[in-house]
């Protein structure tokens, strides 16, 4: 995939990620109702997601930032694509930045009615390992959460 770099975001790429962030979360679960504002999204990405946590964007040359991948330690917090931009390849390419940075051991929750997400994780090597009502997210949408170890 030319025109598209991967790179760590700074503080002017929070708005342009909160942004990814709500257009793919709106395309891929219009069934989960969100508890927060889009204000308070990006909100959250100024104050919290890119300052505090290892965020990675991807930039592409005519667009901008069309996908955002974040990492908290060991667990995938996050990983948007904008819906223009799925299934050409990008997704992988975030898998693989995320594994080459924490190489022992990755997990991640991700809701049960995201069908695609689950098999894209799938694919990647990640095995379900529990599965909650969820209680434990702010949508109380069930969720499962998936670990990937080499």
């Amino acid at each position: 995939m030319t025109g598209v770099v991967l790179r760590r975001a700074v503080a002017a790429d929070a708005r342009a990620a909160a942004d990814v962030w709500l257009r793919s979360f709106g395309a891929a679960l219009p069934t989960v109702v969100r508890p927060r504002t889009d204000d308070d999204v990006r909100d959250y990405f100024r104050d919290v997601v890119v300052p505090l946590r290892e965020t990675w964007v991807a930039e592409a040359d005519e667009e901008r930032i069309v996908g955002v991948m974040v990492l908290d330690g060991e667990l995938l917090s996050q990983l948007y694509l904008d819906p223009r931009w799925r299934g050409r390849g990008l997704g992988d390419r975030f898998m693989a930045v995320a594994k080459e940075r924490c190489p022992d051991r990755l997990s991640l929750w991700t809701f049960q009615v995201n069908g695609p997400a689950r098999r894209f994780y799938e694919r990647h090597g990640f095995v379900a390992v529990e599965t909650t009502d969820g209680h434990g997210n702010e949508e109380r949408e069930p969720d499962v959460r998936y670990v990937w170890q080499p």
